[in-house]
């Protein structure tokens, strides 16, 4: 599988994104998987509801199905976040696997940078970031993709795959 990176700080406009170069990538016969990784708790599920009760009540993995869909929910209940490496070996053969967040990984990535946030630019500190994607002109020595132009990004994404 190949891996790729969408990094920046919170309210930058990585998911949005992530969510537009999806449907690019799809639209040219692949198939895609995201691991989105969070700073903080979320929960997929509804308190009262049964796959709630049955983790309140211990569970260390609940698999919810349908004839629509299928989701695994595991509680670490005090064990280490997984790695990154770990959370792949997870996901089912796919043809891209786009990484929003984990700003550290090992993975090559775009940094979706917005100067008008305030924020600094995480490529100078980050060798993992290949090429920023923004909405202004920036002085860098990355390339610069347009941050509204997911096919641009797209493109600049499967070229930079092809060569590593």
């Amino acid at each position: 599988m190949k891996v790729f990176g969408i990094a920046g700080w919170s309210g930058a406009g990585k998911t949005t994104l992530v969510e537009r170069l999806i449907p690019v990538f799809t639209g040219r016969g692949l198939t895609v998987s995201v691991i989105k990784h969070a700073h903080h708790g979320f929960d997929l599920d509804k308190p009262g509801k049964d796959s709630w009760r049955h983790r309140e009540a211990g569970a260390t993995q609940v698999l919810m199905l349908s004839n629509e869909r299928w989701v695994l929910m595991h509680e670490l209940r005090g064990a280490p976040e997984p790695t990154l490496a770990e959370q792949l070996r997870v996901l089912e053969p796919t043809d891209l696997v786009l990484i929003e967040g984990y700003k550290a990984a090992p993975v090559p990535k775009i940094e979706v940078h917005r100067p008008a946030h305030g924020k600094p630019p995480l490529w100078p500190q980050n060798e993992h970031v290949v090429a920023v994607a923004s909405d202004a002109a920036l002085d860098c020595p990355l390339p610069l993709l347009p941050l509204n132009d997911p096919a641009a990004v797209a493109d600049f994404i499967l070229k930079y795959l092809e060569r590593a």
